[in-house]
């Protein structure tokens, strides 16, 4: 049996609904259950241990997400993203269960960019690169990675970025907002990354969980059964807010659902001060998980088009 923690989430709610449809034995929980009692989390699967179900894996969706509020509210975030996610790992860990946890790009900075030996260029993120997290969210997101490893060797951290879809707050859902209630919103254009769908990521969760399982059955198979550690997954390709901004009107407006004109307009990130600094360039490379678990990745573009045409739905 998967056990689904922070099922009510935007990515929990879509693993829910991907669980189902594809006839995965699963149970799902949300904050009715506090990941930071160890107590309460070996109480729920030894409830169900008494019922005759087995928690095989374990996937991690919740966590502390408000990246502002985390600089006045330290204790809570680190507890949510910290110590939570270690006591799935170590409870994971005694059950014999595989773990998949949630991180996210902010761990990167806006330090150390990598640069590619051969051109000089920047160059995607690779999981070992190096982590230069800036505020308390980002550090506490990278502790939690650290946490999760030392507690479970039997765990996959996906790191993820810019992560929009049909249940719950996102730039998207916010930006066609913005755009049917103004003549004119301003988007940030000196920040850089890459765009992920909810329901993308939850797939390829799925694909990665049939990999282990099942790895004959896949087509085409995986090279070997994935190793446990850190992989990328975000859509392919990546863009600026401003960009992202411009193609969600564009697209919007051709399917009908804005019914206004609107002027998106670049601006840079100084223009809206924050108490955290944004990565301004957070893009994941993402051969690990395409290669070992041949997982085909949208294009961004791609995703946003059929995520706009399922809210028209």
């Amino acid at each position: 049996m998967i056990w689904l923690i922070g099922n009510k989430g935007m990515l929990g709610t879509e693993l829910s609904l991907l669980f189902a449809e594809r006839g995965l034995d699963f149970t799902g929980t949300d904050r009715e259950i506090d990941i930071t009692s160890p107590a309460a989390l070996e109480a729920f699967a030894n409830g169900k241990k008494a019922h005759g179900k087995r928690v095989c894996w374990i996937v991690n969706c919740a966590g502390y997400t408000a990246v502002d509020k985390a600089e006045d509210d330290a204790e809570t975030c680190r507890r949510l993203n910290v110590d939570g996610p270690g006591n799935i790992a170590a409870l994971a860990y005694k059950l014999g269960a595989r773990f998949i946890h949630f991180s996210t790009d902010y761990v990167f900075g806006t330090y150390n960019k990598p640069v590619s030996t051969s051109t000089g260029e920047k160059r995607p993120y690779l999981e070992a690169d190096d982590t230069s997290p800036i505020g308390v969210y980002a550090a506490s997101k990278r502790d939690g990675e650290v946490r999760v490893i030392e507690n479970t060797p039997d765990a996959y951290v996906i790191r993820t970025s810019w992560l929009y879809g049909k249940y719950g707050n996102n730039f998207v859902t916010t930006m066609l907002r913005l755009m049917q209630e103004r003549d004119t919103i301003s988007v940030v254009n000196d920040q850089r990354g890459s765009p992920t769908w909810a329901h993308d990521l939850a797939d390829a969760i799925v694909k990665m969980i049939d990999a282990v399982e099942h790895p004959i059955c896949l087509e085409p198979p995986p090279r070997n059964v994935p190793c446990f550690g850190i992989y990328h997954y975000t859509n392919d390709g990546d863009t600026t807010w401003f960009d992202f901004a411009r193609a969600i009107y564009q697209k919007a407006r051709e399917l009908g659902l804005l019914t206004k004109d609107c002027e998106v307009k670049p601006c840079s990130s100084a223009d809206y001060p924050s108490k955290v600094k944004r990565p301004d360039y957070s893009v994941l490379d993402k051969g690990r998980i395409r290669n070992e678990i041949r997982i085909l990745i949208p294009q961004w573009e791609e995703s946003l088009e059929k995520f706009l045409k399922e809210l028209k739905k």
